[in-house]
């Protein structure tokens, strides 16, 4: 795993500590909570945690939001809520054969329904 993102709920020292240790390198990307406070050694020998506090003072929280990928989460659990509604809350298959079949089908249904609804834009000048 190269890339740890999560929610507020996850801006915690032991989380850290539990990527660090199963996927060392790791980025752990979680919005630091507001009344969260800089490590004692931030300014010494600063933490990925503390590099995330410098880079809000400096482009504010959307800007973090934008430079740490932190904006791919949305996307994600939108194009998660997407797949429930069309296609259900989990896969009616116990093996893993027919599971990858259902999601294959599941996905190019998807995938057809959103071109149908895309616009084609076409230059005219």
């Amino acid at each position: 795993m190269a890339t740890f993102i999560g929610d507020g709920a996850y801006h915690r020292e032991d989380v850290d500590a539990e990527v660090a240790a199963h996927h060392f390198g790791a980025a752990v990307v979680v919005p630091p909570r507001p009344d969260a406070v800089p490590s004692v050694a931030a300014e010494t020998a600063p933490t990925q945690r503390d590099a995330y506090f410098q880079c809000i003072a400096e482009r504010g929280r959307m800007g973090w939001q934008h430079a740490s990928g932190y904006k791919w989460r949305a996307l994600v659990e939108a194009d998660v809520s997407r797949w429930k509604r069309v296609i259900g809350d989990g896969l009616r298959s116990r093996t893993n054969g027919r599971q990858a079949t259902a999601v294959a089908i599941a996905v190019n249904r998807l995938n057809r329904m959103l071109e149908q609804g895309r616009p084609e834009c076409v230059r005219v000048a």
